[in-house]
């Protein structure tokens, strides 16, 4: 076991954080930048240190107020999975202290009234941890059961928001709906069966075992795959995964350059009874607006059925791959990015034969609780090498952010489970 100091819990907007009980402010070592940044490029003033590698897939993360972090692992056959708690025993900054535990395959975490909790594809547990201690000693708790047991989009995020109930994504085990999903030509299922246990947030209390999907709320709809998910400003902050192979299937409507560019990555702000219209539409990037899918008889233009759908408040290019987003409350980083949202971009597999894309974390400026100007791509150089061609020649994907005690930046990596921290130095 490792000592740590004794702390209480708090969550805030953009994350799971937790004070001394003394509440007096931690210090925390600003360790020095690698020379390349670990490899990855950042806007000037900014520099990054790879504080731990080789850790597995390594996915969403969440940090305490004494420098601990817990990342989720994504396992398959021969790698870690679960959780991996991380420590600096030396104060220089790196984690070399590593305590693996749990054994199923993870995305989601997060840390609410004394409880870690994690999400895997088929449940949500929580454990308990101890004031003093890095690794949980008991036994997970099951708090939800019961998802679908689909393979494809089954990797869950999750967030609570400010009352004690936390919000889960249930992927669609499927592209656009098609009774043979992913063949030339096959029409959309009308309507949409799936959308009844699949594609949409499910809404839990955090305090309560054996929860099941059925025993939840069905908060919001029409959604593909959105591991990436927050709350934030009384909704949750949704940065979905949009459809795939617009050219193949639709030949006759889409050339190859519009399937590279045209379905976005859309923004969304989710409230209780939101819909947002997967499968029957897709936000196009180029045109900047909702039309009806070809599966459903869209020929690239026609809008039809999709304007009784809520439009995302902001867009991202094709097939960049969301898979975490966190908004930024600290004050390491310069003003203008307090209050904007970090959004890990997995990158691309569906853009062949032209370069994949993506493979990047970007920032994306708020006021008022609303997306404000333009996004900025803020972290990139993850792959290694470009062009790329293929997803599994990157050196790096990033898949997840998540805010340091003193306002630094977490990023996780899910090829070989690298943790880079970004500061700001102003230089």
């Amino acid at each position: 076991m490792i000592s740590s100091k004794k702390h209480s819990l708090l969550r805030t907007s953009v994350g799971i954080f937790v004070f001394s009980l003394a509440g007096i402010a931690t210090s925390f070592a600003a360790p020095a930048c690698d020379p390349d940044n670990g490899g990855i490029h950042l806007p000037p003033g900014f520099c990054a240190e790879v504080v731990a590698d080789n850790l597995g897939a390594a996915r969403h993360a969440v940090a305490t107020a004494n420098g601990d972090l817990y990342v989720a692992l994504q396992g398959s056959s021969g790698t870690h999975s679960g959780v991996v708690a991380l420590h600096d025993s030396k104060g220089d900054g790196r984690f070399d202290v590593k305590e693996y535990f749990w054994d199923r395959s993870a995305t989601g975490i997060a840390i609410h009234e004394g409880y870690l909790y994690v999400a895997s594809p088929l449940s949500v547990v929580r454990f308990k941890l101890t004031p003093g201690e890095l690794k949980p000693s008991g036994e997970p708790e099951v708090v939800v059961s019961g998802f679908p047991t689909e393979q494809e989009h089954r990797d869950k995020g999750l967030t609570f928001d400010n009352h004690g109930n936390f919000y889960v994504n249930v992927g669609a085990p499927s592209n656009a709906c098609q009774s043979q999903d992913r063949r030339k030509g096959i029409p959309g299922m009308d309507p949409c069966p799936i959308l009844a246990k699949h594609g949409g947030v499910w809404e839990f209390k955090g305090d309560k075992l054996g929860q099941t999907q059925d025993t939840g709320v069905h908060f919001a709809t029409g959604l593909r795959q959105f591991p990436a998910l927050t709350w934030h400003d009384g909704a949750v902050i949704i940065v979905m995964n949009n459809r795939d192979q617009l050219d193949t299937l639709w030949p006759e409507h889409f050339t190859v350059q519009d399937n590279a560019t045209r379905p976005a990555e859309p923004m969304y702000r989710a409230v209780l009874g939101s819909n947002f219209g997967w499968p029957y539409c897709v936000f196009d990037y180029i045109q900047q607006k909702l039309i009806l899918n070809p599966e459903y008889g869209g020929d690239g233009k026609m809008v039809g059925r999709c304007a009784q759908y809520t439009l995302p408040i902001a867009s991202y290019p094709a097939h960049w791959a969301p898979v975490d987003v966190a908004f930024y409350s600290g004050t390491q980083f310069p003003a203008r990015y307090r209050g904007g949202a970090f959004i890990a971009f997995h990158g691309s597999w569906n853009r062949a034969p032209m370069p994949q894309a993506g493979y990047n974390v970007t920032f994306q400026p708020f006021a008022g609780g609303k997306p404000a100007g333009k996004f900025q791509v803020f972290a990139s150089g993850f792959p290694g090498k470009e062009p790329l061609m293929n997803p599994a020649d990157a050196d790096a994907r990033p898949d997840g952010v998540a805010q340091a005690p003193d306002g630094s930046l977490y990023i996780t990596d899910s090829q070989k489970g690298k943790i880079w921290r970004v500061f700001y130095h102003g230089k």
